[in-house]
């Protein structure tokens, strides 16, 4: 139980990537972890991409960097919402600042592009979203992960084993 008196939080909101958010929230609590699915506020519960619902445990606009070991960026569609919250943005910027661990998968670069916190950091995504990530002062690359200091990023569900694992040797 790698993870034990640790806590992780994993952002969601509406059309999340199934996969990128629950493949992530078992690994953790399979390592101890205590996981917190986090919500920007808009709804009660949030659906999934493929439907599957998640009931946010807290509203990022009450989440203290401070409390937290690390946090989870899915892709899906819902970053295109998250980017838009300025609590998930500054939570974002607080918890690359104090260098705590922040895995992003698919979409989630476009929080981290909104964050302002790419520039000069080596990273990956859905391809997708490449040029918006360099555009954001990002070094590119086309890989099934990639680590840069805190930062962890893959491209797609396929990589979530890659990602996982290198996510889980930052703690």
């Amino acid at each position: 139980m790698k993870l034990k008196g640790r806590t992780i939080a994993v952002l969601v909101e509406q059309d999340y990537q199934d996969l990128e958010v629950w493949y992530p929230v078992l690994r953790l609590r399979e390592e101890g972890a205590t996981v917190k699915l986090m919500g920007t506020g808009s709804a009660p519960e949030y659906r999934g991409k493929f439907g599957y619902p998640a009931k946010p445990d807290i509203d990022v606009r009450y989440a203290k960097a401070g409390e937290l070991d690390g946090l989870v960026i899915p892709g899906g569609w819902a970053p295109d919402r998250l980017r838009t919250s300025q609590p998930v943005l500054e939570l974002v910027k607080a918890m690359n600042a104090a260098r705590k661990p922040i895995a992003c998968i698919c979409h989630g670069g476009w929080v981290l592009s909104s964050a302002g916190i790419l520039e000069g950091r080596n990273m990956t995504g859905v391809p997708a979203i490449r040029d918006d990530m360099i555009y954001a002062g990002a070094n590119w690359q086309d890989s099934e992960v990639v680590v840069d200091g805190n930062l962890v990023t893959s491209r797609r569900p396929d990589d979530l084993p890659a990602f996982m694992r290198t996510f889980l040797q930052l703690f």
